[in-house]
């Protein structure tokens, strides 16, 4: 863990009645946290596009723009998320994108290999989802096909999307199609966990793959740089990182990719809503990783790149449980609980104090899939406790980050033990500063004191999330059993502030 980041756990000598203490460097800010830290994803997967997102513009009671529901993109909206990542995931290198555009009558379907095989008649394609990006504005991040696709047709998608109209093939098949103006998309992957689903390469070989598709990836104008996305990492796989940053140039790649969920095991993922606490604590020591794993693929790129010029993009993260009973194990489907809101908070605050490095994350994924924001049943809609704690880091988004030391007492249970207490702050362009709280603590509540230095506020306010039991979620007959409301456990004296933050929550402070 860096010391430049000023996030120093202290375990030795903290007995489990110890209390956190943070000291909080309110004039030393000088890293902004990117506000795409806070991106979402959006994969041909189960119910998220079709049954989710997208009801189409036929013969639905529920109310749609172009087909896309307009409870969803009011949600989404509110959220501010800042960029959204699509068509996958895996489906993305099985996914050809001239079959999804045009008439929908004359779109040709497919069988999604990967989810369900489910049959995917490309109804939702390039022009539904960019749509889909201004109604919510949102930037889209496209996930290119290098598994099954070819050099040529990722290159005819960047200038499909990006030429300027009637300007070669592409512009003029696009206005051909209905849209003059281009979309101008700067985010784009060069495939998808191209160490599995995405071609089951090695290294060495992916980074000359990518090498080639980067080349004929070419900037549409030169005051409009793509940003180009390498698939990177599988958790704590170091060694791809090592040889994706030895053989690719800088000049060629601007952000590479890592993947990491809380998962205990994979082949027994266990329900996402009847768990006791030992299954808890070690799910979230599973999340509590994502700190090591960044900081040591941070380090290696740093190596390579002390300008720190390629951002590391987490574009997958977030709880994966088995499906919920009777649904379609292809599917993912699964509900949300306090659980997942502990994730999701540790998870931001591990991003916004490694802002100088990862400058790109995404939750996965938006609607009815894994650690959904959103969860909808026929015209029926609720937000989980994800999309709540989501909302409230909001404020975090393209604020500078302030430098904070956190000497935190242990979580114990069992033979598992855990920092108890997480913390980042940020201060804002109109000087209002926040510090965003996470207590995974499933069982005590916990007195933080926190020593503000370089800096002094006259009002504090806060909000809270937080429930009865870790096991409570958002039902479609009981959606607002968890919401933000606002927190008092907070009190100001002098430059000490000192804070109660209750078992399993998350407090956002405002201090102005």
């Amino acid at each position: 863990m860096k010391i430049s980041h000023f996030i120093i756990f202290l375990f030795l000598g903290l007995s489990s009645f110890a209390q956190p203490r943070v000291v909080l460097h309110a004039d030393s800010g000088k890293t902004r946290i990117s506000r795409h830290i806070y991106g979402h994803f959006a994969e041909h997967l189960g119910r998220c596009i079709y049954d989710g997102i997208y009801v189409g513009g036929g013969n639905t009671a529920i109310p749609n723009v172009n087909g896309v529901r307009t409870d969803i993109i009011e949600a989404l909206k509110k959220l501010k998320v800042p960029n959204l990542r699509w068509p996958g995931g895996c489906f993305a290198d099985a996914y050809h994108w001239k079959d999804g555009i045009g008439p929908k009558k004359d779109r040709p379907s497919m069988v999604n290999r990967w989810w369900g095989a489910t049959v995917e008649d490309n109804s939702f394609g390039t022009h539904e989802f960019l749509g889909l990006c201004e109604q919510i504005g949102a930037e889209a991040y496209l996930a290119g096909n290098v598994g099954s696709g070819t050099v040529q047709e990722l290159s005819d998608w960047v200038d499909y999307t990006n030429i300027e109209p009637n300007k070669g093939p592409m512009g003029k098949l696009r206005v051909q199609n209905g849209r003059e103006k281009p979309w101008n998309v700067r985010y784009w992957g060069v495939g998808n966990e191209s160490w599995g689903c995405g071609g089951n390469m090695k290294p060495e070989y992916y980074a000359m793959q990518y090498r080639q598709y980067a080349t004929f990836m070419a900037d549409w104008d030169n005051s409009k740089k793509i940003f180009r996305v390498a698939s990177g990492a599988n958790g704590d796989d170091m060694n791809w990182t090592e040889v994706m940053m030895r053989d690719v140039p800088l000049n060629m790649m601007e952000g590479l990719s890592l993947h990491h969920y809380s998962v205990i095991n994979w082949s027994a993922k266990g329900s996402a809503t009847q768990f006791d606490e030992a299954t808890y604590i070690k799910t979230m020591k599973q999340a509590w990783k994502m700190d090591d794993i960044v900081t040591r693929h941070s380090a290696i790129m740093d190596k390579y790149d002390p300008r720190k010029r390629v951002a590391l993009v987490v574009d997958e993260w977030g709880g994966w449980y088995e499906v919920e009973p009777g649904t379609n194990p292809g599917h993912l489907y699964q509900q949300n609980t306090m659980r997942d809101a502990m994730i999701a908070g540790l998870t931001l605050n591990i991003f916004n104090n490694h802002a100088d490095r990862v400058r790109i994350a995404n939750l996965a994924q938006t609607v009815n899939v894994l650690q959904a924001v959103i969860l909808t049943d026929k015209e029926k809609m609720i937000l989980t406790p994800t999309y709540h704690v989501m909302e409230m880091y909001n404020v975090h988004q393209d604020a500078t980050l302030l430098p904070v030391e956190v000497n935190t007492p242990d979580y114990v249970y069992g033979d598992e033990k855990i920092p108890a207490v997480s913390v980042s702050a940020s201060k804002n362009e109109e000087g209002i500063t926040h510090i965003s709280l996470v207590n995974v603590d499933a069982s005590k509540k916990h007195d933080i004191t926190i020593d503000i230095k370089g800096a002094s506020f006259k009002s504090i306010s806060g909000r809270i999330l937080s429930s009865n039991k870790l096991q409570d979620y958002n039902s479609f007959t009981n959606p607002d059993k968890i919401k933000p409301s606002s927190f008092s456990g907070a009190s100001l004296s002098g430059n000490m502030l000192k804070v109660t933050v209750p078992p399993f929550s998350v407090v956002v402070l405002a201090l102005k």
